[in-house]
């Protein structure tokens, strides 16, 4: 299979059957096989109905329901253990990411042998103050700790080579620091790509104050536990 497309999802009942069309529409216009791997993470609207119906019409769509929202770290952890595509996609299902931008993702990582390319939302349409400034401040940080150049470590359109899915453990509010969990777990060859933001069309953001502060915390987590496998290793062959 040429490609997975993970989809963690809360609450988006109205962009589900336009998103599924506009994925499936670019994958049969570029002859891909792929599959379409949604995750109903706790959702309380109709959301895993539509997954079911889609998945009807869509034998190309698969859906994993969680009981309860157990965060969108879980839910990827989840996808990247079923998906079955040398190439993995994820998005957010609320149309902002555009499914168009697939290709490009794909060939970066088949033929640039990227092992993780990361969305850069240069130009985006959110609240300044609210998500905006964190934002940039979050990514700097990020950055200079982890001494890889992204502009925006929390973009949900990103694509990985499968082993990269394959090899690592998201958990927590860890989705954030993918980039940085991929290079501990030795891949390094970490890229960008300038993506398409869209204003969002349905439903309301699912931001929180909360998620940059617990997610200083895990970089924090990520740091120690890389520095300290780092001087283990050390440890182990030299016997210091």
């Amino acid at each position: 299979m040429d490609i997975s497309v993970v989809i963690p999802l809360l609450n988006e009942e109205e962009s589900l059957p336009e998103l599924s069309e506009w994925i499936d529409r670019v994958m049969r216009d570029n002859n891909f096989s792929y599959e379409v791997i949604f995750v109903d993470d706790g959702s309380t609207d109709s959301s895993w109905n539509v997954i079911q119906e889609l998945r009807a019409k869509n034998d190309s769509i698969k859906g994993i329901k969680f009981q309860r929202n157990y965060g969108k770290s879980a839910a990827l952890n989840e996808a990247f253990r079923a998906s079955q595509g040398d190439v993995v996609i994820t998005m957010d299902a609320d149309l902002q990411d555009s499914p168009d931008e697939i290709p490009e993702l794909r060939r970066m990582i088949v033929e640039d042998k990227y092992d993780l390319v990361s969305g850069w939302k240069k130009v985006r349409y959110d609240n300044t103050l609210t998500k905006n400034i964190p934002s940039k401040f979050f990514n700097a940080v990020t950055s200079k700790v982890s001494k890889i150049k992204l502009h925006d470590f929390n973009c949900g359109l990103k694509s990985y080579n499968k082993k990269v899915v394959k090899s690592i453990e998201v958990y927590g509010e860890m989705h954030r620091y993918i980039p940085v969990i991929a290079k501990w777990a030795g891949f390094r060859k970490i890229g960008e790509k300038v993506v398409e933001h869209r204003k969002r069309k349905y439903g309301v953001t699912k931001f929180g104050w909360d998620r940059f502060i617990n997610g200083f915390l895990d970089l924090m987590s990520i740091t120690f536990v890389g520095k300290f496998s780092k001087n283990l290793c050390t440890f182990l062959v030299y016997g210091e």
